[in-house]
């Protein structure tokens, strides 16, 4: 979604900070119902996507209107929750009907003006299944649902548009989002950058490193590749093209590497937290269960920076380029802090992960007071806030949007039992075997990918395959992960794919030459969800440490032996054996 300027900014600045103040209430006010929290959650989205992102005076126009249809549809359901609550999904007036049809209707919109077309047709088309699938012949058809039933099901019950990705976006996601904006504004957002280019600027081809580092620390807590390749990309490109990097590669590096915020923990671009709702495993394990995996991509992909380094010669940062260790100390501790107190809540005092994030975030916010040279500045301060108040209002407003409208097909997959049929023909096409089955979810993941964003790919690949992958024996918490991994592939994978279109254009070089560097610098992303498969030890850290680091290392070996295949400048009769050794050690048996 992009921002366009709009009179009287204070507005905005006044809506983004009620949303946080909203947000975080409700984390410390305790249980508020979900026929409350959740319509005032999209009313306080409507504004940013249909009024503060209109581009034209006719989606002004029709952006006012739909906002205050919106709006006062999610009021009706929040000031009559209690009525509601008792109805079981059954409308007893025309007024309700019109409050559904309000509700569907802006929430495909919302849908569209945020991300485009393709997943709102995606819950267009499961809603005329939910009303019509009746008349479907053969085994896709469903027993005839009263259309009252499935409106008033998916409007004014806690399922639909009120499901529980919903509340995962209310009380979960927006915190985290919340979080990300306020550390990002302050002296924290320069942190991850100078903690970075300390770490790795002196090495061989450092600002290819740099970009790594940097993407993964910004990356676990924006969880958004786009904004990764946008902000942290606008830096270490031009760095990385200074210091003798090819255009093509300097934006691979940093599509590549931004794509990896999508599955470092904690955030996971809110996967993590989506998951949790899906699968009923605590945070902290699918947190423990996703940090291997997640650290051997970017192992991968340094690696592969490396081997582009000595291919091509590239030498470390110049001395000019790298921040002095006062700088890169006193950003450290801006950074640590408020992260040592989400890590602090959560792991030691045992709150949940949205009471600990409003610690941090209250921790934050006292350190924009503060600069980098330890100077107290009201003005500042308030620069900071008004910052961080646009940034969380437009992102929690895109997220709400994508969630909200992915929530209409999982309500809709349930309602009809869709999923379940789609589910055997599955299994029929794999003949119940598992890697084929593996082989069309991911083909699967990758379709739906190209038109959707990550999150909303992994929720209805996973709600239609995931069934299939553990009737066929492979664990629950390991088929989310499978799935959710490879709803990330078109971020770097052509013809659809966003992060190196992002990078190509900052870069100015050729999106397709962006791609090619990018699929070999990211062949982490294709081989490790099958490497877990084969040795699912990678994801019990919790459960069994040991075995999983010797996973690990037995991976990180294969991946070695991949990129060097993929990228080396060697002959080769010798890059093909390394290659083939590679994958039989990613997929052999386990060490352990």
């Amino acid at each position: 979604m992009t921002a366009q300027p709009m009179r009287g900014p204070t507005v905005w600045v006044g809506l983004g900070v009620l949303s946080i103040v909203f947000h975080l209430g409700l984390v410390f006010s305790g249980l508020v119902p979900a026929l409350v929290a959740r319509p005032l959650h999209m009313a306080l989205a409507l504004p940013w996507l249909f009024v503060y992102a209109a581009r034209t005076r006719w989606q002004k126009l029709s952006g006012w209107v739909l906002m205050s249809l919106g709006v006062a549809a999610c009021l009706y359901i929040a000031l009559n929750a209690d009525a509601l609550g008792d109805q079981y999904g059954f409308l007893e007036s025309n007024l309700q009907i019109a409050v559904g049809l309000v509700l569907l209707g802006v929430a495909l919109e919302m849908a569209r003006r945020a991300i485009g077309w393709p997943l709102p047709m995606v819950a267009l088309i499961c809603l005329l299944y939910g009303f019509f699938g009746q008349y479907v012949p053969g085994q896709f058809g469903h027993p005839a649902v009263p259309p009252g039933s499935v409106l008033g099901t998916l409007t004014i019950t806690e399922g639909g548009v009120w499901g529980s990705l919903t509340g995962v976006s209310v009380s979960v996601v927006a915190i985290f989002v919340i979080m990300g904006a306020v550390l990002n504004v302050g002296e924290a957002g320069r942190g991850f950058l100078n903690i970075a280019t300390a770490a790795a600027g002196r090495l061989r081809g450092g600002a290819g490193k740099v970009a790594v580092l940097a993407s993964a620390l910004f990356g676990s807590i924006s969880g958004s590749a786009s904004a990764n390749a946008a902000s942290i990309g606008a830096v270490t490109m031009p760095t990385m093209v200074r210091m003798g990097y090819p255009r093509s590669l300097a934006g691979a590096v940093e599509a590549v590497a931004s794509s990896g915020g999508q599955i470092m923990p904690p955030l996971m671009g809110a996967g993590a937290f989506v998951m949790v709702e899906l699968t009923g495993t605590p945070y902290t394990r699918i947190m423990a269960a996703a940090l291997l995996p997640a650290l051997l991509y970017f192992l991968a992909v340094w690696i592969g920076i490396d081997l582009f380094a000595r291919r091509y010669g590239l030498k470390a940062l110049d001395q000019d380029d790298q921040p002095s260790r006062r700088d890169v100390i006193v950003t450290l501790l801006f950074f640590l802090v408020p992260f040592g107190v989400l890590l602090q809540q959560m792991f030691i005092a045992q709150v949940t992960p949205q009471y600990a994030a409003c610690m941090a975030i209250l921790v934050g916010v006292l350190l924009l007071l503060v600069d980098i040279r330890f100077k107290v500045s009201l003005r500042t301060f308030a620069r900071r806030i008004s910052e961080a108040a646009l940034i969380a209002g437009r992102q929690i407003s895109m997220i709400a949007a994508i969630i909200i409208c992915a929530s209409i097909v999982i309500g809709v997959l349930g309602m009809t039992g869709l999923g379940i049929k789609v589910t055997s023909v599955i299994l029929a096409l794999a003949q119940e075997s598992l890697w084929p089955a593996l082989l069309l979810t991911a083909v699967a993941c990758l379709l739906l990918g190209m038109e959707v964003p990550t999150t909303a790919a992994y929720v209805i690949c996973v709600a239609i395959a995931g069934p299939a992958l553990n009737r066929l024996g492979i664990d629950l918490l390991l088929a989310h992960l499978f799935v959710f991994w490879y709803a990330l592939l078109s971020t770097i994978t052509p013809p659809v794919c966003g992060t190196v279109f992002i990078a190509a254009g900052i870069v100015g070089e050729n999106w397709l030459k962006v791609a090619a560097s990018a699929m070999r610098l990211g062949v982490g992303l294709y081989i490790i969800p099958l490497a877990m498969i084969a040795n699912p030890q990678l994801v019990q850290l919790i459960d069994h440490p040991w075995r999983a680091l010797a996973a690990f290392v037995q991976i990180g070996i294969g991946l070695w032996c991949l990129s060097f295949a993929f990228i080396s400048g060697y002959r080769s009769w010798l890059r093909i054996p390394v290659g083939v050794a590679g994958a039989a050690v990613c997929f052999g048996p386990a060490l352990m």
